[in-house]
C-alpha cells in the first residue's frame, strides 16, 4: 500500500515549482488537453528577439473546470492568451497556471470570481 500512496503524494505536490514566483506572459496556444487528472495548455511565447519558448502548463481537472462552464473548446489552436503562472524550479518551461486570460476576456484559474 505504502508503495502505491508515495506516488500519488508526489503527483500532488507541489515541490517542482517555485511557488513565491509568479511570471506573465503573452503567448498563442497550440494545445488545450482537455482532460484529467489535469487539464493542460501547450503555449508558444515570442521575446523580443524573435526567440520562441514552447510552454507547457497544467491547471485543474477538466470535472472540477466543466463546472464553471469550461470545456474543450474554450481555447482553442492560435487563441491569444495571458498567462500567470508558477514557473518550475529546475528552469524548464513548465508551469502552473494561476491565471489564464483567453480572447473573450475570461479568466481561468485561481482568480477567476
Amino acid at each position: 500500500m505504502f508503495a502505491v500512496a508515495l506516488p500519488m503524494a508526489a503527483h500532488h505536490g507541489n515541490a517542482a515549482y517555485d511557488e513565491g514566483t509568479k511570471v506573465t506572459v503573452k503567448g498563442v496556444a497550440v494545445e488545450w488537453i482537455f482532460e484529467n487528472p489535469h487539464t493542460i495548455l501547450k503555449f508558444d511565447v515570442k521575446d523580443d528577439s524573435g526567440k520562441v519558448t514552447h510552454w507547457v502548463a497544467e491547471t485543474g481537472n477538466a470535472t472540477s473546470l466543466a463546472r464553471q462552464g469550461i470545456n474543450k473548446d474554450t481555447v482553442k489552436p492560435g487563441d491569444a492568451v495571458t498567462v500567470t503562472m508558477i514557473p518550475a524550479k529546475n528552469g524548464q518551461a513548465v508551469a502552473r497556471i494561476h491565471q489564464l486570460i483567453i480572447p473573450s476576456g475570461e479568466s481561468i484559474g485561481s482568480d477567476r470570481p
